[in-house]
């Protein structure tokens, strides 16, 4: 059945055409059963077929239809051609134009016509039995039908503009909110450039100053300055690996003003940020698996950050009483990271499709850091109630 409707719906013109057969058969069963000559009911029949043309073809030419009714209005009048069932053509058309709107003079000239017709009936046909009081009455009657006809093709001609004016807001909030999507993931982008580039600034540094040593200690003090150039080179190793990760990211904004340049958090600090959680009123459950090491720059500072993020989502949407665990697993070839929250949970939109309009950019940022030292991340809700974030981080070799 829906198919059948979905059928009628994309072919108007023939759902009209069916109906102005039907209305032009009636007309003729009509003029048949009418005590009218040959010539009279050849008129009746000449007049029915315009006026199933109008019905036929209303949607297509509503205003060229409405000046076709109304002059075969006017030629039965001018005839004598009594009103037949065809004339319901006039109801017909004046509701197609009232909703369709168009230039300003159709609705107004079938609004004119749904007044007039009635009254002109009356004075070409008066009901001579009746009395005046009758007449006027009489006229009313009539006129209520096209009176409607009109209120309710306008009617319809407000709510269908009403609709039109919130699927148009509709799409161009959906287009904002892709717009504030795609600027949050550039921004977010930005600040992760933004530390990586500290990161291998510190570890420039710390070649510099290495290499001021080794100059300076060079006769007097070899073997220090062997332990020098072992350290500038392994820190020039890990420098050209965070630069590597930083290609195809932009970096924007302002150099800092002191000029200075200094390490971001890594995951020996992931215990002193845990401590602030804790007094910040999160119960908190810490341990490491595996054992520790080492880990490149990159690596740690995306860690540090997926903890920091994942514990913040906790306070805010986890509810009162929360408590949450961190788990840090060092694997041969990785780090594991898994964090949970025996909380509320967040809405979807936080994790899903990379996060909502003013919310969830912190879940954009974990994607984008994940993704750029070539990791895994999942989050979502936990089957038993709360939240989960486990990522999977590959501690790549520097080259």
């Amino acid at each position: 059945m829906q198919r059948f409707y979905e059928f009628l719906r994309r072919h108007p013109t023939g759902v009209d055409s069916f109906w102005a057969v039907l209305l032009f058969g009636i007309s003729l069963l009509w003029a048949v059963q009418q005590n009218l000559g040959v010539e009279r009911r050849l008129i009746a029949m000449a007049v029915a077929v315009p006026l199933s043309l109008a019905v036929a073809l209303r949607r297509r030419a509503p205003e060229r239809m409405l000046l076709l009714v109304a002059a075969v209005g006017v030629a039965q009048l001018v005839l004598g051609v009594h009103p037949g069932p065809a004339d319901f053509a006039m109801l017909v058309v004046i509701y197609t134009v009232a909703a369709r709107g168009g230039p300003r003079w159709g609705p107004r000239f079938a609004l004119a016509g749904s007044l007039l017709a009635a009254p002109l009936s009356q004075l070409r046909w008066p009901m001579t039995e009746e009395g005046i009081a009758g007449r006027i009455f009489l006229t009313v009657v009539l006129t209520v039908p096209f009176v409607l006809a009109w209120v309710l093709g306008d009617s319809m001609r407000t709510r269908s503009a009403y609709f039109a004016q919130l699927e148009e807001r509709a799409t161009r909030l959906e287009k904002e909110r892709a717009a504030q999507a795609k600027v949050a993931v550039a921004a977010e982008r930005a600040r992760i450039a933004r530390e990586l580039h500290d990161v291998v600034a510190h570890n420039v540094s710390v070649m510099v100053v290495q290499a001021d040593g080794a100059a300076y200690v060079l006769d007097a003090a070899p073997d220090q300055a062997k332990q020098a150039l072992e350290t500038i080179s392994t820190t020039g190793r890990q420098a050209l690996a965070e630069m590597r990760r930083l290609l195809g990211v932009l970096r924007t904004g302002d150099a800092k003003e002191s000029g200075e340049y200094v390490p971001q958090p890594d995951v020996g600090q992931i215990e002193d940020l845990i401590e602030n959680v804790r007094a910040a009123g999160l119960a908190v459950d810490f341990k490491i698996e595996g054992t520790p090491r080492p880990l490149p720059s990159g690596v740690e500072l995306t860690a540090y950050r997926i903890v920091q993020e994942a514990l913040t989502n906790s306070r805010k949407h986890g509810g009162p009483d929360v408590g949450a665990s961190v788990r840090l697993v060092y694997f041969d070839d990785g780090l594991g990271l898994l964090v949970e929250d025996d909380g509320r949970g967040a809405a979807h939109e936080l994790y899903e499709d990379g996060g909502a309009d003013g919310r969830g950019h912190g879940m954009i940022g974990m994607r984008e850091r994940v993704g750029m030292v070539g990791g895994t991340l999942d989050a979502g809700p936990r089957p038993g109630g709360g939240f989960r974030i486990s990522a999977l981080l590959p501690l790549k070799a520097a080259h």
